[in-house]
């Protein structure tokens, strides 16, 4: 027993509740972010089984599947034995399962039977990670990884084979002061080759930067934050932010290549507004319609032609009352309603639960025409008529939407006794079922409709006699009971039931666009990234969309690859000959490679929908994939947007899959709001949930969640664009560091005899990456900006500067990697040539080991730590505070390292060492040279970059260091760069 405002223990099978009804409230925030409250149903045998006692009388079996995460789905049958008799069977479905982590709201107390329970509860199930997304910057790191540790091999190797060359001569194996015992003598050659290898590995492991790992988790860690203390990507409307669930990724929205988008609900509002109703050919207006006019202040629905006659007055009744129906909204009872929501027919408070924003919209919608939908009661649905007559309705069976079908059904029967199936859908599921109506007048609207890019929706029904219905409820109920393959069983039993119909009308609801999402597809574009929008909705409504937010313009010529196409022409002459188009045009004139947005040439727009997408997907016979695929993407890469229409959930993470592991390799990213957007959100590189009116399911699955589309701008454009430049600075910044610090140390072993003799003092080794240069880094890449943030958003072809991984390829690795070798060279051989043979004290004493290795350590931390300075454009308090104060740090614990002898050391070899350098002036004047030539390359291939071969982030740079006066500063509307491409100056 569970009592209000507790949470379950466990999966519970709902058995009976202290409402009459046997319903209970729940909510889920623990589980999937949803506060509003949700209904479940107890078994029909057992609802009325009130007390301890009552639930102790009871004698029934349980059968369900073994334990899975899915929170949405749960299979199985409870078999309740009455006396001696054969047991009742009923199906248990979701509806039926109490969750673990959910809360019992507004029921005094439930009755339930545990069925999973510890580590088998969809809670603990969905503990475990999803798979793991990888960033191509984290990608790019391992393999550069992978080659420090052939150098690191390499160098222990080399060392390994110079030390025994070096040893060849007897003098130097066995010097006179330092003779071998004769065990030494006797040991095995190769063991002793092999044991140096790895003294050598151990003395050169430095150069694998393992701290860089660490830092980078911080980094990625601490910068996401930067996103959730967005204040512009707050949204006052619904109290939300952005929420990060999961900062690994943070560099990958700066890499996004494709966005893969969903309509309703992400590009629109999903506030759905009621346009129209089409009963018989008859069509309905929400205002009075006089000349021609339309009056908005009038409340009802007006026909705007001729009035039906008898039969279609009933045809009209029954129109609206499949439509109410069909719509199984569940009013909430007085004491349950939580918003302040006025019923239209009485002024009575009332509510909705689990309903969908166009099932609300057509329901209110049809209550302007005199049906008011009351409540759905113990399986009784009430509709008040035109009459004012209560008219009461038995609900015999629920036929569930699904997006596949595409429809859902109801069977219900009247006072009267008449039996009637009303089925709703969408058009292309339900006129295939049609046997008859008005279908070319009914079907004429809904085009119409649709290419205003309104939601239209067809509504059929027809009756039933007694023996029919007992056959599909023998039908449904084999299916309902079944413990495997239910959900196929039952998708073949709604195929048999639905079918034979009689059309009666279709409806259209209006889905506004949502604020800028014209504004932000555009700005994607001229980042260079592609836009696809997958969607369930009919071609026409998809594409009326697509036009409104920019997606297509008016210059676009659409490509269409449909199934309507197809019944004319076989899918490969379709595919060839959209090839021959598109492949001809980009082969006469030059192309963007990346958004495919040019003046000079013709642009294009693809259209396909889920039929002619299958045909696509499905492979040969013997089993390999089909050769329509590459076909069919090189259409894609040469289309400046996609639109895919008709789309189920598997098809739209099929199509980001594909896209996903085409030849290129693009960084993909999806963003969608409902449940059926997770597959694809989880497919993509990039995941992000819109946190929408269709629950929270999208935003729970994804890897990033904002309030709006049009945030999405700002989060690739600026924090992506950010995030990437840091990072990537990061990485190539410690492999150089690590170049310079241990480089010297191999060259030091030619001049020891490899001998394994460290150049540095262990303090210097274990502090160099810990406290020396790890902070400044750190700092760097959490506040550099290379450009204004502002100047992000304005110009989003800047964009493209950091495009297919631009900062980590092999090109600038090798830079930096060599730019680290050239300062060793000139930290050692500096150091070394200036000191040979020269007295470099006052008192004519030279410098032994330690100190000239403090001397290239010295000059090394300086070098390293102001290449760093240099590189640094945006300079805040915090930059001068860590870059100066780990200088700063470094010369005072030298200071004490070396000026005190420290009790708890069994060695003093650091005594006095680093204030005996710098008591010598050369040893000064060595520092401020070696570290001016270490930084005198980098700079000289700056400056000549800059302007000869300028960026385009470079050039808005260079213009921004300009102080322009304040008229002559570009307008926010105008970007600073008009051409993405480099191009000479004008004055």
């Amino acid at each position: 027993m569970v009592k209000e405002d507790e949470t379950f223990p466990c999966d519970l099978i709902f058995l009976s509740s202290s409402r009459a009804d046997g319903t209970c409230h729940v909510t889920t925030a623990s589980l999937d972010g949803e506060s509003s409250h949700k209904t479940h149903y107890a078994v029909q045998d057992t609802k009325g089984f009130h007390t301890e006692e009552d639930i102790d009388s009871l004698h029934a079996t349980i059968e369900c599947e073994r334990p899975q995460p899915d929170l949405y789905k749960f299979v199985g049958r409870i078999n309740v034995y009455n006396d001696l008799n054969d047991p009742v069977v009923r199906p248990l479905g979701s509806e039926n399962l109490l969750l673990r982590g959910a809360t019992l709201k507004n029921t005094e107390k439930i009755f339930g039977v545990a069925v999973y329970t510890g580590m088998e509860t969809k809670m603990a199930l969905n503990y475990q990670s999803k798979s793991q997304k990888r960033s191509a910057v984290e990608k790019s790191m391992n393999v550069f990884l992978i080659v420090y540790l052939c150098i690191l091999v390499s160098k222990a190797l080399i060392n390994t084979i110079m030390k025994y060359v070096w040893q060849s001569e007897p003098f130097r194996d066995e010097p006179w002061y330092n003779q071998k015992t004769e065990a030494e003598r006797q040991r095995n050659l190769l063991l002793r080759a092999f044991t140096d290898f790895l003294a050598f590995m151990v003395l050169f492991n430095y150069i694998i930067p393992v701290s860089m790992y660490v830092t980078v988790e911080m980094q990625k860690f601490l910068g996401s934050y930067f996103i959730t203390w967005d204040e512009e990507m707050f949204d006052e409307e619904t109290g939300e932010g952005p929420l990060v669930n999961t900062s690994d990724l943070n560099e990958e929205l700066g890499q996004v290549e494709y966005v893969f988008t969903d309509k309703t609900g992400t590009l629109t509002e999903n506030n759905m507004e009621f346009k129209e109703c089409c009963v018989e050919g008859h069509v309905y207006v929400p205002h009075a319609v006089c000349n021609g006019q339309v009056l908005p202040t009038a409340a009802a629905i007006d026909m705007i032609d001729a009035s039906p006659g008898a039969g279609g007055r009933e045809r009209e009744e029954l129109f609206f009352r499949a439509v109410c129906l069909c719509h199984t909204i569940q009013v909430k009872d007085d004491d349950e309603v939580d918003g302040p929501r006025k019923s239209p027919d009485s002024g009575k408070r009332c509510a909705y639960i689990s309903s969908s924003p166009d099932e609300v919209a057509l329901v209110e919608g049809i209550q302007r025409l005199g049906f008011t939908y009351l409540r759905l009661k113990d399986n009784y649905m009430e509709l008040r008529n035109r009459d004012n007559d209560i008219e009461r309705f038995e609900l015999l069976e629920i036929l569930s939407f699904d997006s596949v079908r595409r429809r859902m059904s109801v069977i219900v029967k009247s006072a009267t006794g008449e039996i009637y199936l009303f089925c709703k859908g969408a058009d292309s599921s339900i006129f295939p079922r049609v046997i008859e109506g008005k279908v070319d007048q009914i079907q004429s609207r809904v085009e119409r409709n649709a290419v205003e890019g309104l939601r239209t929706l067809c509504v059929a029904y027809k009756r039933l006699i007694q023996e029919e219905y007992e056959g599909i409820y023998k039908l449904l109920q084999a299916a309902k009971v079944a413990l495997h393959d239910r959900e196929r069983k039952l998708a073949e039993a709604y195929e048999q039931i639905e079918k034979d119909l009689i059309l009666l009308g279709a409806t259209a609801v209006e889905d506004r666009l949502q604020e800028k999402a014209a504004d932000t597809i555009e700005a994607l574009q001229k980042a260079g990234i592609k836009v696809w929008v997958l969607t369930g909705d009919k071609m026409e409504t998809a594409a009326a969309a697509c036009y409104a937010c920019r997606l297509f313009r008016r210059n676009t010529q659409l490509l269409e690859v449909t199934t309507k196409r197809l019944e004319e022409q076989s899918l490969h002459d379709v595919l060839c000959e959209l090839s021959k188009t598109v492949l001809h045009c980009s082969a006469s004139l030059t192309r963007d490679s990346f958004s495919g947005l040019s003046a000079d040439v013709q642009d294009y727009g693809l259209i396909i929908d889920g039929a002619a997408l299958s045909l696509i997907m499905k492979p040969h016979e013997d089993g390999s994939s089909s050769n329509y695929r590459e076909l069919f993407l090189d259409i894609c890469r040469n289309c400046s947007a996609v639109l895919c229409c008709r789309m189920a959930p598997l098809q739209k993470a099929q199509i980001v899959k594909l896209i996903k592991f085409s030849k290129e390799h693009p960084i993909t990213l999806a963003i969608g709001d409902g449940a059926n957007d997770v597959s694809m959100i989880l497919e993509a590189h990039v995941g992000i949930g819109i946190i929408g009116k269709e629950g929270r399911q999208a935003a729970r699955n994804s890897d990033y969640a904002i309030p709006k589309f049009k945030h999405l701008k700002k989060m690739l454009l600026v924090h992506g664009h950010f995030y990437y430049i840091r990072i990537s600075e990061l990485v190539q910044y410690f492999f150089y560091k690590n170049v310079c610090f241990i480089f010297p140390q191999f060259l030091y072993q030619f001049f020891c005899g490899f001998s394994q003799q460290t150049l540095y003092d262990t303090a210097y080794l274990t502090l160099y990456n810990i406290s020396f240069t790890s902070l400044p880094i750190l700092l760097h890449s959490l506040t550099e900006q290379h450009v204004a943030m502002d100047t992000l958003k304005r110009d989003p072809a800047l964009y493209r500067d950091i495009a297919k991984n631009a900062l980590l390829c092999w090109r600038v690795f090798i830079y930096w990697t060599f730019l680290g070798v050239f300062d060793a060279l000139v930290f050692f051989f500096g150091a070394y040539f200036m000191f040979e043979n020269t007295t470099v004290t006052s008192n004519g004493q030279v410098f032994g080991n330690w100190t000239f290795g403090t001397l290239v350590f010295t000059v090394m931390v300086f070098t390293v730590t102001l290449k760093l300075a240099l590189d640094t454009h945006y300079w805040t308090w915090i930059n001068h505070f860590v870059i100066w104060g780990s200088l700063l740090f470094y010369v005072v614990f030298s200071l004490l390292w070396g000026g005190i002898i420290w009790p708890f050391l069994s060695y003093q070899r650091m005594y006095y060492v680093f204030i005996h350098m710098l008591s010598s002036g050369p040893a000064w004047l060595a520092i401020v040279l070696l570290v001016a030539v270490s930084l005198l390359p980098d700079v000289l291939k700056k400056v000549l970059c800059r302007q000869l071969w300028p960026s385009a982030t470079e050039r808005v740079q260079r213009s921004s260091s300009r102080r322009a006066p304040a008229d002559a500063a570009p307008s926010p509307d105008r970007p600073l760069l008009m051409d993405p491409e480099p191009r000479p100056r004008r004055e």
